[in-house]
């Protein structure tokens, strides 16, 4: 960096009224400075990124009040596997299989959380849930990849080598390193080359009035991952979509690491929105009770355009509000668990128009207890309740740039798709314990429909089974208490 690009980045953070990020500027060594540069520079303009972050504090607040919504429309976009004919289930697994066999899917792995509210020091993909086999998730996952790509072989009379998946993981800088030498260490878990590894971008954070950048030394800014919108300024730095045309990829399936019973690269999602010309579908389950913390798809009344209530934006009235054709459930119940499809033109149309001419998704506010520098004593502090901001983008913001029909929401089965890993060991709900009792749970019922008995739970390897097919080795056996893999 040049003497006057230095002297450019100081001063467009002082205009932004941030001097004392320079407090201790002269205490600083030359490398330490111009690291520092380095880090302020990949904000081009500090000014409208705190104008961003007021109004990100102000959405947050008036959100759910500003805009009116309505579950969105069956005719149109919303389809349940619970309802759905068998014969149209089949219709839809048949021609996603027939695109696998194709080497027409690829897969995203959102995998760039850090495990710190699980107590862990390791990124969420590597922990244990307690299986017996003790596989991490990340395992898990790779080999529901392995195992689906064996049966499109069968199904096709083709070599197994010839039925390329790839895997493209999303990490972030902390956790990038302990990712990709996990990978490097169990030899991708099969997968061989077809993992590929690119970053999400990183976010500032704020003081709790948003007015303020806080230093987490005095050589550098706190900075943490730019939440799951990240996924696109990330394809679009590390040139995915070129690697997607490259391969000949044209439907795209991106989940999030943590949802230890994810159907990876499900056929039947990808047919579902194959055949119905989706340029994003998104994957939902029926949410239950009022209180519980999901994000609500729903539809923008006056837009008429698909978007997402997250749930510390919508409204106690909103939540509580029961179907008027069947007060059993609630209105507004379609839950979204960060499981989506992409159609390739749509992000190649999309992402340069977003991305590459500097606009951005907008941000959303997370309040937290964030260690950093006090400017009295200089100092690093560990503060006991939240002192800042922490800025996340969210997939889900690009919805409301897709036409009402170009998007399909298909809700699916709780107990078979979805048990999330969010907290501590022991608090009851979304842990490792839930996460443990929910797969195996799930195995043990597709060990029982295959004509088998268990007193206790039966863990099945993905490598034995993707969806519960496969299991007439059962029929007539009955096993006994928890059982390892089978």
């Amino acid at each position: 960096m040049t003497m006057t690009q230095s002297i450019d980045v100081k001063q467009a953070y002082i205009d932004a009224g941030q001097q004392h990020l320079f407090k201790y500027w002269e205490s600083l060594s030359k490398d330490e400075q111009d690291t520092f540069l380095k880090q302020l520079s990949t904000i081009s303009n500090p000014s409208k990124f705190l104008a961003d972050v007021q109004k990100a504090i102000q959405y947050s607040s008036s959100i759910a009040e500003s805009k009116v919504f309505e579950p969105l429309p069956r005719s149109i976009c919303y389809s349940s596997i619970l309802e759905e004919p068998k014969d149209t289930l089949s219709e839809w697994s048949s021609k996603g299989l027939e695109l696998i066999a194709n080497n027409k899917v690829a897969i995203i792995l959102m995998a760039g959380g850090q495990g710190s509210r699980l107590g862990s020091s390791t990124p969420k993909g590597i922990y244990d849930v307690g299986l017996p086999s003790h596989k991490s998730m990340f395992q898990l996952q790779c080999e529901r990849i392995l195992k689906l790509k064996r049966l499109t072989a069968k199904k096709f009379g083709k070599a197994e080598s010839d039925v390329r998946l790839p895997m493209y993981i999303m990490t972030s800088l902390p956790t990038r390193a302990a990712t990709e030498k996990f990978f490097t260490e169990h030899d991708n878990f099969g997968l061989g080359k077809d993992v590929i590894f690119f970053n999400q971008g990183i976010l500032p954070a704020v003081t709790m009035d948003g007015k303020n950048l806080l230093l987490g030394s005095k050589s550098s800014l706190v900075e943490s991952p730019d939440g799951n919108g990240g996924l696109y300024r990330g394809l679009y730095e590390s040139r995915i979509i070129d690697d997607f045309r490259k391969r000949g990829i044209e439907h795209v399936h991106a989940y999030c690491v943590d949802n230890i019973l994810v159907k990876v690269a499900d056929p039947l999602f990808i047919g579902y929105s194959a055949i119905n010309k989706y340029d994003i579908a998104t994957k939902v389950v029926r949410k239950l009770v009022p209180s519980e913390k999901v994000g609500l798809i729903v539809l923008d009344q006056k837009a008429r355009v698909p978007c997402v209530i997250e749930y510390s934006e919508i409204s106690k009235e909103l939540s509580e509000m029961k179907d008027p054709k069947d007060p059993k459930l609630l209105y507004f119940r379609a839950a979204n668990i960060v499981n989506h499809y992409y159609n390739v033109e749509f992000l190649d149309r999309m992402i340069p128009e977003w991305i590459g001419s500097r606009r951005h998704l907008p941000y959303h506010i997370a309040r937290k207890k964030v260690k950093c520098l006090d400017m009295v004593t200089g100092k690093l502090t560990s503060p006991t309740e939240p002192n800042g901001l922490k800025m996340e983008q969210f997939i889900f913001d690009i919805f409301p740039s897709v036409k009402l029909e170009k998007f399909g929401c298909l809700e699916v089965e709780r107990d078979e798709e979805f048990s999330p890993l969010k907290n501590a060991p022991g608090t009851g709900s979304n842990c490792a314990e839930t996460c443990r009792e929910d797969c195996l749970k799930r195995s043990t019922k597709w060990v029982v429909d295959a004509g088998g008995e268990a007193d206790g739970l039966v863990e099945v390897s993905p490598l034995t089974s993707y969806d519960g097919e496969g299991l007439e080795f059962v029929r007539g056996h009955k096993y006994e208490g928890d059982v390892s893999e089978i």
